[in-house]
């Protein structure tokens, strides 16, 4: 296994997921994945959450310790050895600072953006307010009300194939994938009660992708998160 190279925790992860076609994805495939379907459904999600105290090889840098992510991502399968190694792939990620932009896209080559973000937790009762800002051209939203209480994820279920995936896949050239793991301890959600979405995906994430903007997510999950532990990147040839 490799080592670590990030530390942080993932906090109140917004996740909207839409049932799409599956041959809008295979460009984007890595080298030796697949897709990873649930239920013979294949998911794009769009994911908002926050970074908080985050460290690279143990060591907090100043002004880069807590700040918002929006992604928009899929999920992969590799099968290495005997085992199934399931993951998720990104189209974009967007941050707020461009220290964290340069890092992900050098080391991990990944495909971050810098844009100027925001976001909002409020406490009303027995109910959480989050959302998650960020400009690209216009202001874009991700707004979700739940209750306060956290409950487990229920085995076999939609928010369980939503989660459950430790591997991140970059697609480095046509025969060459980066491959690194994320460690967590399983995540509780909150019951979502109320979302809005307000993001023109067409500037956000191109062409392909700007149906989404009129779609509507088969689910909307908020999830607490927890410590997480991004090990070292390895390539697969």
């Amino acid at each position: 296994m490799s080592k670590g190279f990030l530390t942080a925790e993932w906090r109140r992860l917004a996740i909207a997921n839409y049932a799409v076609d599956p041959d809008l994805l295979r460009k984007y495939l890595p080298y030796k994945t697949e897709l990873d379907l649930w239920n013979n459904t294949c998911y794009i999600s769009l994911v908002g959450f926050m970074f908080v105290n985050t460290k690279l090889k143990g060591v907090k840098i100043p002004f880069h310790s807590d700040f918002q992510e929006v992604n928009l991502r899929f999920y992969v399968g590799y099968k290495h050895e005997s085992d199934w190694r399931r993951g998720v792939v990104f189209i974009k990620e967007f941050v707020p600072k461009l220290a964290l932009t340069w890092v992900a896209n050098r080391i991990y080559q990944e495909n971050y953006e810098t844009i100027p973000m925001e976001h909002k937790w409020e406490t009303n009762g027995n109910q959480l307010e989050t959302e998650y800002r960020w400009k690209h051209g216009d202001w874009n939203s991700f707004h979700v009300q739940s209750d306060n209480e956290l409950q487990h994820i229920e085995t076999g279920s939609e928010a369980e194939f939503i989660a459950e995936h430790y591997w991140g896949y970059t697609k480095c050239a046509a025969a060459k994938t980066s491959e690194y793991a994320v460690e967590h301890p399983q995540w509780k959600m909150y019951t979502v009660q109320h979302y809005s979405i307000k993001v023109d995906f067409l500037k956000c994430y191109g062409n392909e992708f700007a149906f989404l903007s009129n779609e509507k997510p088969a689910s909307v999950f908020l999830a607490e998160g927890s410590d997480v532990q991004v090990k070292e990147k390895a390539i697969l040839l």
